[in-house]
């Protein structure tokens, strides 16, 4: 998994990889997860709380309307 987040005071977007226990960390203490698999993915299953944005339709502004000072934890998998 990779937390993303913005630098405060900054535009520069920090992305760093996270190991399982501490996404669950970050989940636990309120995170904002995002899941960017495609939208017949996240209907059939995706994390509590999860708010989609699909990366095969993504548009810049559509990450707008996640806070720039707070971290996210985006999560997919890989099938290879």
């Amino acid at each position: 998994m990779v937390r993303g987040g913005w630098s405060v005071g900054t535009k520069r977007r920090m992305v760093k990889r996270v190991d399982a226990l501490e996404a669950k960390a970050m989940i636990d203490d309120g995170v904002t997860l995002v899941d960017v698999l495609p939208s017949s993915v996240y209907s059939e299953e995706h994390l509590p709380g999860a708010q989609s944005l699909p990366l095969d339709t993504f548009q810049p502004a559509d990450a707008a309307r996640f806070d720039k000072t707070a971290p996210l934890l985006v999560y997919c998998f890989d099938q290879h």
